[in-house]
């Protein structure tokens, strides 16, 4: 008997750059077989092409073959949209497009042109359609797909501050906005996907890298926007740390989902780059994860999709070991409580309510 609904795992930043890269999955591959659909976000060029940017990143770019670890834990959608979609040039890109598409995974937040990166991405699974959409908000100039040039779906925003007091050197209040032109442009995208799918899912790569819990101010204002629109589920990811969970209007947003499956190699000159910039702590532990303590912590969204919505949003705890394999955590592991404990933290002042169902952490108002 055909099942009435879908279940839907999202995961959040996706990059291996050692071989053999099919271990990355070992462990997870149990979890993730169960879902129906499963996501991730794409931190990689996959590519041999194209020339390395200013402040673009070396080791962005890897070969082809590493794609890999998409097909190995079973992704059915990914996105493209990362702030590392442009360092090495419209033809790295292109060539990643081509890669999932010889691996017959769909991608979204991508494209030949601005057109193409904002198209939904439609999976179809047990009767039920259920919509992509993929935007950046952490793009640096050019990395953008125009009418005629290749890129990444924009969603940007900008920065000002606003002075305390009076008092000369008294440290401003930092205030962000979404650009209005890219804001519209979603919310235009959301309505759209709306009369095409029965739920639509919004992907952001977004937010403030390295420091813990803080969310930007733009980013409510888009999340809540996206569902006022018809977005069912937002599922967040980049700052290399789990962020807070809101639910809005009965709607789940996951401000950061962590890094599912990452690398990036430790050097002293990296490490004291990373110390000197953002005052984080580099845990020993993790020499081949040099993005700080905590980054160890992941979540898996999960969601249960029927032709009424969604009725029912969790997620499963995840702890990345040592050799960078994602390992779900089970209740009565003394990890699990632990990260009970700090997804309440990082969610403190956002409308939410934890409960422990099992090994998931369900999630209401």
């Amino acid at each position: 008997m055909e099942k009435d609904h879908v279940v839907l795992l999202g995961c959040g930043d996706v990059g291996p750059m050692e071989e053999p890269i099919s271990r990355f999955s070992e462990l997870i591959r149990p979890v993730l077989a169960t879902g129906d659909i499963r996501f991730a976000q794409c931190e990689r060029l996959y590519s041999e092409r194209g020339v390395l940017r200013p402040h673009g990143y070396p080791h962005c770019r890897i070969n082809p073959r590493m794609s890999s670890v998409f097909t190995d834990c079973g992704f059915d959608v990914v996105s493209l949209a990362s702030n590392h979609g442009g360092d090495w040039g419209e033809e790295a890109l292109i060539d990643t497009m081509a890669v999932f598409r010889q691996m017959n995974i769909p991608t979204a937040g991508a494209g030949h042109d601005a057109r193409e990166a904002r198209k939904p991405v439609i999976i179809e699974r047990n009767g039920l359609r259920i919509a992509f959409l993929a935007y950046c908000s952490v793009l640096r100039d050019g990395y953008e797909a125009r009418n005629d040039k290749a890129g990444i779906a924009p969603l940007r925003a900008y920065t000002y501050y606003e002075s305390r007091d009076s008092n000369p050197g008294v440290p401003p209040r930092v205030v962000s906005a979404p650009y209005q032109e890219d804001l519209d442009a979603m919310l235009e995208d959301v309505t759209a996907a709306r009369k095409l799918a029965d739920s639509v899912v919004l992907s952001m790569h977004w937010g403030i890298h390295y420091y813990e819990k803080i969310v930007a101010e733009y980013q409510p204002i888009i999340a809540h926007a996206a569902i006022d629109a018809g977005a069912d589920l937002i599922l967040g990811h980049h700052p290399h740390l789990l962020k807070a969970i809101e639910v809005y209007k009965g709607k789940v947003c996951f401000y950061s989902l962590g890094e599912f499956i990452m690398q990036l190699e430790r050097t002293p000159q990296n490490a004291a780059a990373l110390v000197r910039k953002y005052g984080i702590k580099l845990d020993p532990n993790y020499p081949k994860l040099a993005h700080g303590e905590g980054c160890h912590r992941v979540l898996i969204a999960k969601a249960v999709f029927t032709k009424q919505g969604i009725q029912k949003v969790s997620c499963l705890p995840v702890m990345i070991n040592p050799d960078l394999r994602p390992e779900a955590l089970r209740r009565g592991d003394p990890r699990f409580d632990d990260m009970v404990r700090y997804a309440e933290w990082i969610s403190e002042g956002y409308d939410h309510k934890f409960t422990v169902d099992g090994d998931e952490i369900c999630i209401t108002a």
